[in-house]
């Protein structure tokens, strides 16, 4: 499985963005999506999870409400929707899918893309 995400960039504080995460390779058997973000001198966090099945959504208490995760399976594409963005969000984005073969789970991360927000 490959993640490629993109979007980042630089925005002011209230301003928005959107991130994007395509997947390519053996997507079958992904039970769940998700966008993690790491801010420096932090470890990583959940932001949004998305599952594979039913399209259930969860989110950090700290993005509730401003940002929406979604899926587009047409595309094979992951998205991040990020509005009324605080310089809190400031991070290195990234995309992760979380499969399960044979009983096996694996984890896959993107490379990640920056997202910068100026006050």
């Amino acid at each position: 499985v490959q993640l490629v995400e993109s979007g980042g960039g630089l925005v002011q504080a209230g301003g928005s963005l959107r991130l994007s995460c395509a997947v390519s390779g053996s997507t079958f058997s992904i039970k769940a999506m998700g966008w993690y973000r790491q801010a420096p001198g932090k470890q990583r966090e959940l932001v949004a999870r998305i599952t594979s099945g039913n399209g259930s959504t969860n989110y950090a208490d700290s993005v509730k409400g401003r940002f929406t995760i979604s899926r587009d399976n047409a595309k094979n594409t992951m998205y991040l929707q990020m509005n009324s963005l605080k310089p809190e969000d400031t991070a290195v984005y990234y995309c992760n899918a979380a499969r399960n073969v044979g009983g096996t789970h694996h984890e896959y991360w993107g490379q990640g893309t920056q997202v910068t927000v100026s006050s």
